[in-house]
């Protein structure tokens, strides 16, 4: 059964870092994109950033453009999310997931994406 786990969160002061890590079991990493969400209390899901498992092409929102890298290890089946210089507003729960068939998941919509994780709490604040 596919299934996707997320970790890595935790509490971090602003201007610090945390690498979250997206484990997939069920299926192989090698052949598919990997998406990273998050959802902030009161606001709807966004999607942050892609990967193809592939070739490795990443795909960014605007607002976590050299600040956040997606990287994947397929021998390890795993996707990361190294995060620096995090704000406040970055504070979520971050969830991976992956794109329904025939969809381009360069969109980062949550719609198009699917087998979320249980996801991880990040918490930027002094």
């Amino acid at each position: 059964q596919l299934q996707l786990v997320e970790s890595g969160g935790g509490l971090v002061q602003p201007g610090g870092s945390l690498r979250l890590s997206c484990a997939a079991s069920g299926f192989t990493l090698d052949n598919d994109y990997i998406g990273w969400f998050r959802q902030a209390p009161g606001k709807e899901r966004e999607g942050i950033s892609c990967i193809s498992t592939r070739t490795g092409s990443p795909c960014y929102r605007d607002s976590v453009k050299g600040r956040f890298t997606i990287s994947r290890d397929n021998g390890k089946n795993t996707v990361y999310l190294q995060m620096n210089s995090l704000k406040p507003e970055d504070t979520a729960v971050y969830y991976c997931a992956v794109p329904r068939p025939f969809i381009n998941p360069l969109r980062l919509l949550p719609d198009d994406y699917t087998y979320w994780g249980q996801g991880t709490q990040v918490t930027v604040s002094s």
